[in-house]
């Protein structure tokens, strides 16, 4: 049987109440939370834990997503990777400037535009943008 979930975008103004929202969809009965990590959302989505363990398919509604492809566009990201950036030695600075000139070239990816990458790489989880 199908798990049918919706995510609010009206919730989400930024990275960091996309993924409270993601914790209040996805981590309900764990202990612990999802951190800012598109790692860990990719990892979520295996559906090992939380909201989707022990479910073969799931259908995730995310109701207002105009809403959260803007509040996680350029601006988000750039703020993001900027922050990476202040963080020497733990990231990749020449690829994190590569990708803030795409970006600022308008041809970069959004953090919206990878989180939907993420979420069309498992099959098993039906995205619903309305």
């Amino acid at each position: 049987m199908t798990l049918y979930l919706q995510i609010e975008g009206r919730a989400i103004t930024g990275i960091d109440s996309l993924y409270a929202e993601f914790n209040r969809v996805f981590m309900v009965g764990e202990d612990w939370q999802l951190g800012p990590s598109l790692d860990a959302l990719d990892d979520l989505l295996y559906g090992g834990y939380g909201t989707l363990a022990g479910h073969a398919t799931a259908t995730v509604a995310w109701r207002d997503v105009e809403l959260s492809r803007v509040a996680l566009g350029v601006d988000a990201t750039c703020a993001w990777l900027q922050a990476k950036l202040q963080q020497p030695g733990t990231f990749n600075t020449d690829v994190i400037r590569r990708q803030l000139d795409a970006l600022e070239r308008g041809e970069g990816q959004t953090y919206f535009e990878i989180v939907m990458e993420i979420f069309a790489g498992h099959p098993r989880i039906t995205l619903r943008l309305e």
